[in-house]
């Protein structure tokens, strides 16, 4: 069988531990068989991130923006016992709150809904997406240990050389901690502007969830931003039938709960972060979630919403067989090939990535499921794959699809 060709490159970005593993089998038997496609491979590996002082990653980041779309395998953040683990230089930054900086760019995570994984929240009816803010807060702090008694300040020096602004933020009378954050203007309305065109796309209501009663400058700051947006974008809103609502964050989490689903729920980098987990769990696995960063300039990367999987990891280091979800790892690749498909105009290739995903799901759905998803399924499967027989599995219901 001829391969379908790929126009242009897509940017591939290696990753860590047990997902690291996966990502090489579904390369090897549900993507290069079929394709023609040059990759443009960075390996953000933890020991090669080392290796080049994080330069990779920076690099990778500028190729999505050259190339326009690419997809990533999950990765390591270090904290101190990683940092003894792999004998690092240093605790290097978030690989994806690095790739977010540079593109400027709002992740949206989708649930993978299949006909038979009834949600835990038996009021989900239709995917609930999460819009992440994929810049600052948390992912950009600075933070400094307070090991004695002292006055902590925030200070804004103008660069016009007008007067300073200072705050003080505590006066410790003894040890403490100290984080300061911040935001930019123009990434939260390249935020508000993303989450406004992937509704009007997906013909869904928007939710924005953040803390203003408590927060009066930082949190209102994001609520007056993304109001100003949606009154810039009312028209367009209202064509597609797309409603807004801002809710506080407790509020949001108390309705989302009631609610039937079919909305994008933006959200602020950490809120988003932690949700997401919470929205793919309530619809079934973290290795049942798609996740993609888009660019107000239009670049896409593709990844899993979950991590390494490091107890897997360490059980297949041991030379056991494990059974680690690989569904998201597999959307990944499909929507970057999807998205590399539309952008091309070559129809032939978006075809195959809806293929892939159709033989993945109609897997699942015939009770062939990886050991998360067994007591998910109704009815429960006799049994289950392992991490290379499910994909092995797919690669055979996809080989039948395509030829």
């Amino acid at each position: 069988m001829s391969k379908i060709k790929v126009k242009t490159p897509l940017v591939e970005m290696d990753g860590d531990e047990m997902t690291r593993i996966m990502w090489q089998m579904i390369k090897d038997k549900l993507i290069l068989p079929y394709l023609d496609v040059e990759l443009k491979y960075y390996d953000l590996g933890l020991p090669e991130r080392d290796k080049t002082d994080d330069r990779v990653t920076v690099d990778a980041a500028n190729a999505i923006k050259e190339y326009g779309v690419g997809v990533k395998c999950a990765t390591i953040t270090p904290d101190a016992e990683r940092i003894t683990e792999y004998k690092l230089k240093k605790a290097w930054p978030s690989p994806n709150g690095t790739i977010r900086s540079i593109l400027d760019g709002t992740v949206f995570r989708k649930p993978i809904v299949v006909k038979n994984i009834t949600p835990a929240v038996r009021s989900w009816k239709k995917p609930i997406t999460i819009g992440r803010h994929a810049y600052g807060d948390l992912y950009k702090s600075m933070e400094v240990v307070a090991d004695r008694p002292g006055k902590a300040e925030i200070v804004f020096t103008p660069d016009d050389g007008s007067a300073e602004i200072r705050a003080t933020v505590n006066r410790f009378n003894g040890p403490g901690i100290i984080m300061g954050m911040h935001n930019t203007d123009k990434s939260i309305h390249s935020f508000a502007q993303s989450c406004i065109k992937y509704a009007i796309s997906e013909k869904v209501d928007i939710w924005f969830a953040c803390k203003d009663t408590i927060s009066k400058k930082y949190h209102a700051r994001f609520k007056d931003i993304f109001n100003e947006e949606v009154l810039a974008h009312k028209n367009e809103m209202d064509k597609a039938g797309v409603n807004y609502r801002f809710l506080l964050i407790d509020d949001a989490v108390a309705q989302i709960m009631k609610h039937e689903g079919g909305i994008l729920w933006a959200m602020r980098n950490y809120d988003g972060d932690v949700f997401s987990d919470m929205i793919a769990a309530g619809f079934g696995s973290l290795g049942m979630m798609t996740s993609v960063l888009v660019s107000p300039e239009g670049k896409f990367e593709y990844e899993a919403a979950h991590g390494t999987v490091r107890r897997h990891y360490y059980e297949h280091l041991k030379g056991n067989k494990t059974s680690t979800n690989s569904v998201a790892s597999i959307f990944a690749w499909t929507g970057a090939i999807k998205k590399r498909g539309e952008l091309d105009k070559t129809p032939d290739v978006v075809k195959f990535g809806e293929e892939l995903e159709k033989a993945t799901l109609s897997c699942i759905e015939s009770g062939i499921v990886t050991k998360d998803l067994m007591l998910l399924c109704n009815p429960t499967p006799k049994s289950y794959e392992t991490t290379e027989s499910f994909i092995d599995k797919v690669a055979d219901r996809l080989g039948i699809a395509v030829r």
